[in-house]
């Protein structure tokens, strides 16, 4: 499978968001993206996430059979925090056509647990997504070896 890194550039013309390849990944999996577990993978391989010092926060879209259509870097923070807005995730989710997102972001400390913010902010962009027709699938928070699952947990 080829999924697309993507950044959002300005249009020099028009002044209106588009989206620029940034890289290609090529993956042996099949298409679908369809655990934790396989996304943790994915993200482990292809970004170091598991091994980023500071918090990076980025965000998957998908097409209505989960199929990938682009990973967008969202946020790079501090070691114990990084700032997104609903706007800016939903603005690379529609350029890219997806009608669904799964949210990703580490923590460097390798505690895997869920902190306030991170659930305030999960349910801003689940709200969110359902008033615009792009749901929020999943948010993985990965540290070290492990990851936690908000839609296992039964947040989402």
């Amino acid at each position: 499978m080829k999924i697309n890194v993507y950044n959002t550039m300005l249009n020099e013309e028009t002044r209106h968001n588009e989206l620029k390849i940034e890289k290609s990944i090529i993956c042996e999996d099949n298409n679908k993206l369809e655990s934790p577990s396989e996304i943790q993978k994915l993200m482990k391989e292809q970004f170091q996430i598991h091994k980023k010092a500071e918090e990076y926060v980025y965000l998957v879209s998908l097409d209505m059979k989960c199929n990938p259509l682009g990973i967008f870097e969202l946020s790079h923070g501090t070691v114990n925090s990084s700032l997104i807005m609903p706007r800016e995730i939903f603005i690379r989710a529609l350029l890219s056509g997806a009608v669904g997102i799964i949210i990703v972001h580490n923590h460097p400390s390798s505690d895997i647990t869920p902190s306030k913010q991170d659930l305030l902010v999960t349910e801003k962009i689940a709200q969110a997504g359902n008033m615009i027709g792009v749901e929020l699938l999943d948010h993985i928070i990965i540290g070290g070896n492990e990851y936690c699952s908000l839609k296992e947990m039964g947040v989402l």
